[in-house]
């Protein structure tokens, strides 16, 4: 007898939320928990969200210790700043965002000078790049523009294929301008990642926002 395969399944902890106001914008960007062979974290929010994950996990039966990888999906304060609860799995991130993170453009006031050492905190930091497969049905897409290293994590379910894109798609709306909102590296990249994450995806869950599908040219 043929053994059923499991597909891995998406589990949002915390919802991404576009949050801005008439005295500075508030960073809550969509935690999300991949379980199939393993149990991967992308992004982990900021330390004003950290007892609210902490909360999420124990909700589910689960603590930081049962997390086997993490994965940056880049460097920007709001979406990294929790790494540290989780020291005893590696990280994941791509090798542009990792070394840009040291020295970041002054104009980028989301990645204050401190997060490339924030980052080299974690135990161990695995690299990856296009393709990287963390297991089956689960891999890395390289979509730059937001931040030279922005990654996607493209994952295989019984809803069709799913990425997880970060900032790569702040809100479901860019989905239909194709304009990233927020571009500290490239605005060409920025769209053609989007472009790019458009024609392959089945579901998206964008880094500030509730997941969503495009059907008939509208969001749902």
């Amino acid at each position: 007898q043929i053994p059923e395969v499991t597909m891995p399944t998406i589990d949002v902890l915390l919802h991404g939320l576009p949050l801005r106001t008439d005295v500075g914008i508030v960073g809550f960007c969509s935690i999300i928990l991949i379980e199939g062979q393993q149990r991967t974290l992308v992004d982990v929010g900021h330390v004003g969200r950290r007892t609210f994950l902490l909360d999420a996990l124990e909700k589910r039966g689960l603590t930081p210790a049962d997390i086997d990888q993490t994965v940056m999906s880049h460097a920007h304060w709001d979406h990294s700043q929790n790494f540290d609860l989780f020291q005893h799995a590696p990280l994941l991130l791509h090798g542009l965002e990792r070394r840009y993170a040291r020295k970041p453009h002054r104009n980028d006031w989301a990645t204050p000078g401190w997060t490339g050492a924030m980052i080299e905190h974690n135990t161990e930091i695995i690299e990856v790049d296009e393709g990287y497969e963390i297991e089956p049905g689960v891999s890395i897409m390289h979509t730059p523009g937001h931040s030279p290293g922005s990654i996607s994590i493209a994952v295989e379910t019984d809803d069709g294929l799913c990425t997880i894109t970060g900032d790569v798609l702040h809100y479901s709306n860019v989905a239909l301008t194709r304009k990233n909102p927020l571009v500290f590296w490239n605005e060409e990249e920025a769209t053609r990642s989007i472009d790019r994450i458009l024609e392959m995806a089945d579901v998206i869950y964008p880094g500030h926002d509730r997941p969503f599908r495009i059907v008939n040219g509208n969001i749902e």
